[in-house]
């Protein structure tokens, strides 16, 4: 799976790069979103691949902390990046004429961009508040990766401020993304539904039907690990976790270019390209 995410977003990165007419903003913003899938999948997978080969489950604390860090920052800019594109299908289906004034190039490079460096904010604090509190018990977590909650039970200290955190400002950084996706989706439904052909409609919602899958799995699965107060992080937990970090990311190359023309024609092209003779 892991070799799949990589191999799948970095054929998409290349497709886009090697065409000159898949520079438009909706591949540049595929081409984001497969950049931070691969670095997604890569700051949990291959540390349990080499702790499975070596058997050596120790990480440090710094280590630990680092790997919190980049994790959660790559999870916030897969749900910025899901709601950016969203946007820009509204755009380019409800306003078709306006799509270019619109999206320029200036507001893709501004949404991306605000998009880091919310995404790097957001995980900065909860890594702070991580960082402050004092493990003198049990050192030993339950997961795959070091994730916020089993940290958080095997701290001595009061994690209330840690726990609010997440609840409220970890919250809103998931669902105010999500609401703007579900609105787009809403308005390009509404949209479809007005298109005279029975075939056209029918492609429409295919195609927006497995994207909006994609987002609800990886919202879901965060939902349900974060921010449900029944929680124990259970087996079942650790089974919502590997959805969101690893098949969604692998996931996300075949959603988006299986039902792309243009990405397959550049993907079948750039893997057919002749070499330079000398």
């Amino acid at each position: 799976m892991y070799l799949a995410t990589v191999l799948g977003n970095l054929l998409i990165i290349l497709a886009i790069g090697t065409d000159p007419r898949l520079h438009t903003p909706m591949y540049f913003f595929l081409c984001n979103l497969s950049f931070v899938d691969v670095c997604f999948s890569s700051t949990t997978v291959p540390k349990v691949l080499v702790n499975h080969i070596f058997r050596s489950q120790a990480i440090s604390f710094s280590g630990c902390l680092t790997q919190m860090y980049f994790v959660f920052m790559f999870a916030d800019m897969d749900t910025f990046l899901l709601a950016v594109m969203a946007y820009d299908r509204f755009v380019a289906i409800c306003h078709p004429l306006h799509y270019t004034t619109k999206i320029t190039h200036q507001l893709c490079a501004l949404l991306v961009t605000g998009s880091w460096v919310i995404a790097n904010l957001n995980v900065l604090l909860h890594t702070l508040l991580m960082a402050r509190l004092s493990f003198c018990a049990d050192n030993v977590i339950p997961h795959f990766f070091c994730d916020v909650t089993p940290l958080l039970k095997l701290s001595c200290s009061d994690t209330y401020l840690n726990e609010m955190m997440i609840l409220t400002e970890g919250s809103l950084i998931l669902f105010i993304p999500f609401s703007c996706i579900l609105a787009s989706y809403v308005h390009i439904t509404c949209a479809v539904l007005r298109v005279p052909s029975p075939r056209g409609r029918w492609k429409a919602f295919s195609t927006c039907g497995s994207h909006l899958a994609v987002v609800l799995l990886f919202s879901a699965t965060i939902s349900a690990v974060y921010f449900n107060p029944s929680s124990s992080h259970s087996a079942e937990d650790t089974a919502a976790t590997v959805m969101y970090t690893v098949v969604t990311p692998m996931l996300n190359p075949f959603i988006y270019s299986l039902r792309n023309r243009d990405l397959k024609r550049a993907l079948w092209k750039m893997i057919h390209r002749k070499p330079f003779s000398l």
